[in-house]
């Protein structure tokens, strides 16, 4: 008899640090040590003072899994805190790329067609080439980037998934 596995979920964590060294190697070497997978992680100072960080990351696992990484976060000494955006209800989630696309003629005008329906910024131009500033929802990213590709995408470089609960609440 086959035991069902359980179906993985795409799950946004935003947790609350002290800002001290290490503990974005510490929190990298417990997903590494337990073979879960990060797929988006940003950092960034929140307080004016430096003295707390918010981490988000982005990871897939099944429910049981899911509750094991949070778990385990919220016993790590500098964590504060440790929030599901996906579990507390709506959320507003963004990342910003850079797109740089070659191309001459008519290559460089759909490429910027395209941006313009996505709403994309030439931050730089040469006339062999532009970079494009994205931002918005992963999916959104991947689509744009994915349209690039056919019209000489050179490089991209991602932030990294940040979100926020809807309303007037904090994390």
């Amino acid at each position: 008899m086959k035991i069902k596995e359980q179906a993985s979920e795409r799950h946004v964590l935003a947790i609350t640090v002290d800002n001290e060294a290490g503990i974005l190697a510490r929190i990298a070497g417990m997903f590494t040590a337990r073979g879960y997978n990060i797929d988006s992680l940003t950092v960034a100072d929140i307080t004016e003072n430096h003295a707390v960080s918010r981490i988000t990351i982005v990871t897939h696992g099944p429910p049981s899994v899911i509750d094991q990484i949070h778990a385990q976060l919220e016993r790590l000494v500098p964590v504060h805190k440790v929030t599901d955006l996906t579990e507390i209800g709506p959320y507003v989630e963004r990342e910003l790329a850079l797109v740089k696309v070659a191309g001459k003629g008519e290559t460089r005008v759909e490429a910027l067609r395209l941006a313009d329906v996505f709403r994309a910024k030439v931050v730089d131009t040469t006339t062999e080439s532009f970079v494009f500033e994205l931002t918005g929802a992963p999916d959104k990213i991947d689509r744009f980037v994915s349209l690039m590709r056919e019209l000489g995408l050179v490089e991209v470089g991602r932030t990294g998934v940040v979100g926020m609960i809807r309303g007037a609440e904090s994390v």
